[in-house]
This record gives structure tokens, C-alpha cells and sequence, in this order.
């Protein structure tokens, strides 16, 4: 068993059959360590957003093997890998998702309520913490819809980040912002990595995002070229 490794992927083939067999995956196999920052980067249709499904255990029809913090996922129920997303993985989406009926500190807050584990007091100072860490507790009370596309990605951040997750996976974090606001976001990742030693997972197309980060996973037609 190694501590080390946060995920690890070992020829990992996916096919979709519409009504053909068509292969998008193709024996794919890597590990990512705790505390490392890695982009996925590739043309449109390469796969990139299919490994993510997979990585994330919400797609689990694929042939190989898929092991986060050293365990195996496949064979697991629905509800077994619910808790693995749950505890082990923060999610971070193009599209924020935030819920507008809610305030931002209670966006935060939502992975932490479902998880369960803490009261709604401790859950709420640790919502509040990192809206400080991101630069945005001034927007705690307000609600999701009144704040910024470049503040509502932070938001998102935070919420990912709630339950503590082992690894953040995050598809086009920075695909609608402007460069000031993707700069933010990087510089937020680039310091969960540095000072939290949180893993980092992004499948981009920005090619200077990806650049930055300490590796860079290249995909052609399903297959890892770099």
C-alpha cells in the first residue's frame, strides 16, 4: 500500500456502442501523488471529459482498474461510491452549479450537511474559513445569483473543499472566466497544492493553465500521447 499515491489508473479502456463499437478510451494507465498538481489537456473529443466521469466514479462501465487512496473501486454499490465522492473527491465544474435559493456561505456548506460528520456550527466556521482563504467572506450572506462569474467560481472552490477531499477534480474551471479571474483561480489551486498539500486534477483546454501546472497529462484519440 502507498501512501503516496491519490489515484491511480491502470489500462483503463472505455467504448461506446451507438449502434458501432466505438473505443474512447484506450488502455490508459497512471498514477497522481498527494500533492501533486496535473492538467489533462487534449482536442476537443479526445476523451479527456469521459476520464474524468470515470476518475470521478460517476461513469463505472469501463474495463480495467481505478484505485483512489489505494482502494479498489470496482465492485462497489451506488451508495459505497457515493461516500467515496463524498469524503475523497471536491468537485469544481465550468459551470459553478450554485444553488440561488441558497447564500454563499450555505452553498458552502451543502457537501458538509449531506456528509454529516460535523455539527452545522463547525460546518459553517469552516465554510466561513475558507470563503476567507479565497478573499471572499465579504460575500458570505449574500445569495449565489447576486455575486460575480469570477466570485461564483470561488465559491465553488470553497464548496468542493468543505469536506476536505483527498483530491479536487475540476472540469474547465477557468473555461468562462476572463484571464484576470483564471490567473485567481490558478493561484488559488497553485496554493491549495503548496500549502495544503491538496492533489489537483484539471482537465483544460487552456493551454498557459496548463502549462503552469507541475504536469501535464497530453490525450489524443483516447490515448495518453505525453
Amino acid at each position: 500500500m502507498n501512501k503516496e499515491i491519490a489515484l491511480e489508473v491502470k489500462s483503463i479502456n472505455k467504448s461506446f456502442y451507438d449502434p458501432v463499437k466505438i473505443d474512447v478510451l484506450k488502455d490508459l494507465s497512471f498514477t497522481i501523488n498527494r500533492g501533486e498538481f496535473v492538467s489533462v489537456t487534449g482536442k476537443s473529443g479526445c476523451g479527456k471529459s469521459t476520464l474524468l466521469y470515470i476518475l470521478s466514479t460517476m461513469d463505472t462501465e469501463y474495463n480495467g482498474e481505478l484505485w483512489i487512496d489505494n482502494e479498489l473501486m470496482a465492485g462497489k454499490t451506488e451508495s459505497q461510491l457515493a461516500l467515496v465522492r463524498n469524503e475523497k473527491i471536491g468537485f469544481v465544474f465550468q459551470f459553478h452549479y450554485l444553488l440561488n435559493e441558497f447564500s454563499v456561505l450555505k452553498n458552502v456548506m451543502l457537501p458538509g450537511i449531506k456528509a454529516n460528520k460535523l455539527t452545522e456550527q463547525e460546518l459553517e466556521h469552516n465554510a466561513y474559513e475558507l470563503l476567507k482563504k479565497l478573499g471572499i467572506e465579504r460575500l458570505a450572506k449574500k445569495m449565489a445569483h447576486q455575486v460575480s462569474g469570477g466570485e461564483k467560481q470561488r465559491v465553488a472552490i470553497a464548496r468542493a473543499m468543505i469536506n476536505d477531499p483527498l483530491i479536487l477534480m475540476c472540469d474547465e474551471p477557468t473555461g468562462n472566466l476572463d484571464s484576470k479571474n483564471t490567473d485567481i483561480v490558478f493561484n488559488i489551486f497553485n496554493d491549495l497544492v503548496n500549502t495544503n498539500n491538496k492533489t489537483l486534477l484539471v482537465v483544460t483546454h487552456d493551454q498557459n493553465f496548463a502549462d503552469k501546472t507541475q504536469r501535464n497529462i497530453v490525450m489524443e484519440d483516447g490515448r495518453i500521447i505525453s
